[in-house]
């Protein structure tokens, strides 16, 4: 099972997949969690999920925790798979609670009242990738994979 976890491919494009994906949730993340690039910090973050989207806190927490944790685990290439599902829940969240009632296309004219979720699918692809292919050449993942030894069936018979 730990195997499966950590198996990963020999690609670079694949860590640059990663990486960038990584590097957005973690600057999000750290915008929630530590107030980081104009955030609100932890507890602002907690307050405006509670108040104006109604998710309870254990719920916003877990929100949290998803950006800033998943995102780290995305640069470091580390337990990948889980930290691109984590992601990913996180955006089919927040396409459901929030962006789907403003259509697919994002704001860029400033003409809505909100944001569409054109962002959302395409980080939904990307985490989708990560999750079957795994972190690629330049991760923690893919070190843990090569350094395990792998027991061979013939030798655990002898």
């Amino acid at each position: 099972m730990l195997r499966k976890l950590f198996a990963t491919d020999d690609s670079a494009a694949t860590s640059l997949l990663r990486l960038v994906l990584g590097i957005v949730f973690f600057a999000h993340g750290a915008q929630k969690m530590l107030g980081w690039f104009g955030g609100q910090g932890f507890s602002g973050t907690i307050s405006m999920f509670m108040s104006y989207m109604h998710i309870p806190a254990p719920f916003a927490f877990l929100a949290i925790a998803a950006e800033f944790f998943g995102g780290l685990g995305l640069i470091l290439g580390f337990l990948t798979r889980i930290a691109a599902f984590g992601v990913a829940v996180n955006m089919v969240v927040a396409v459901v609670m929030v962006h789907s009632s403003n259509g697919f296309f994002m704001n860029w004219t400033g003409t809505q009242k909100g944001e569409g979720f054109e962002y959302h699918l395409l980080a939904l692809a990307v985490t989708a990738f990560l999750m079957i292919r795994g972190a690629g050449a330049l991760s923690l993942d893919h070190l843990v994979a090569t350094a395990s030894p792998t027991v061979q069936p013939s030798l655990a018979r002898s």
